[in-house]
């Protein structure tokens, strides 16, 4: 299974619904919390290409995307294969 990994911060409405969307795949996920961590912001967003709101979502090290880029993804069908569950 892919090593999907979140990065959040507390009480953010849209980390919230990205990992809503995760869990409803059924998928494990690792969370970090960038909240009171400077370094760890600054390497998520350097793997994100620059972005640096909350929450981004990585896949075997691989971007792919925020809580609005997943949820378009599983609109379009996308996510599944993305997450490694497609069938």
């Amino acid at each position: 299974m892919a090593k999907i990994e979140i990065y959040t911060t507390a009480f953010c409405p849209y980390c919230s619904r990205a990992k809503k969307l995760l869990s409803s795949k059924g998928v494990d996920f690792i969370e970090h919390d960038v909240m009171m961590s400077a370094g760890l912001r600054k390497k998520m967003s350097e793997m994100a290409g620059g972005a640096s709101s909350v929450p981004q979502i990585f896949v075997d090290g691989q971007h792919i995307g925020d809580c609005d880029g997943i949820h378009r993804m599983d609109s379009q069908g996308k996510l599944d294969e993305a997450l490694g569950i497609s069938a």
